[in-house]
């Protein structure tokens, strides 16, 4: 992009591996009179991207922080996607790995039980779209509507609409390339009300059943019903002694 512009500056990388180390470094040429400017290669800067420790450190020095608005691929994705946008709940890369994967999304789950309806926004790396789509179809249902959209704003953009099951079996027979966002809409109507209806020992059970401790667990279910803490908390430590 510089070179198009003919602009020609220091780059320095900014990175997972080093963005602890060069931010007090950074800093110190900030408030020597510098000025420098956070750029992503793709995306917005500390949005599942480095930036967010320079940034903090560059506040807490007293150093003025400003932003220039350009695309970002997870609200892009969702006003484009038809699902409800709003509210909606941004939740960066799921885990790579199946089994926390699954983990996380029944933590998902189960706070959606507890009363959560919002569209979820979620980053992906397009080797592993099926599987996520798959893994969220088992976890959330495999009728949820849902959107994948790829390279937003890039010359090959995309947004493909249907179930988190459609979604899935599509993404298996033609893997999307490119920069992935997964967006899932609420839990359809009805579902959030059904749920705080549910015996609290349902409650308590789906909550341990997503891998919650027995006090987060009762901690979750007591605000959701406005149960009593130590009520919760002693029918939570009988149901996990069953």
């Amino acid at each position: 992009m510089l070179a198009r512009h003919g602009v020609s500056v220091t780059l320095l990388a900014l990175h997972d591996h080093n963005e602890g180390a060069q931010a007090p470094r950074l800093v110190e040429r900030l408030l020597g009179g510098a000025r420098l400017a956070l750029v992503s290669d793709a995306g917005t800067p500390l949005v599942s991207d480095p930036g967010y420790r320079l940034v903090r450190a560059a506040i807490a020095a007293g150093v003025p922080v400003g932003a220039i608005p350009g695309p970002n691929a997870a609200v892009m994705a969702l006003t484009l996607s038809g699902l409800p946008p709003h509210p909606f709940l941004f939740l960066g890369f799921l885990p790579a790995k199946a089994a926390a994967r699954a983990a996380e999304i029944a933590r998902i789950a189960a706070v959606e039980r507890a009363g959560l309806a919002v569209t979820l926004i979620l980053y992906e790396a397009p080797h592993r779209a099926a599987e996520a789509l798959a893994a969220l179809a088992e976890g959330l249902g495999p009728g949820r509507p849902a959107a994948l959209a790829r390279e937003m704003t890039k010359r090959f953009e995309e947004v493909r609409r249907g179930t988190l099951a459609a979604l899935a079996q599509g993404a298996e027979a033609d893997p999307p390339r490119g920069e992935i966002v997964l967006v899932v809409g609420p839990p359809e109507a009805g579902l959030a009300e059904a749920a705080a209806e549910a015996t609290l020992e349902d409650q308590l059970s789906a909550a341990l059943a997503s891998g919650l401790s027995v006090r987060d667990a009762a901690a979750m279910v007591a605000e959701a019903t406005g149960l009593p803490r130590k009520q919760v908390y002693a029918a939570a430590l009988a149901l996990a002694a069953r």
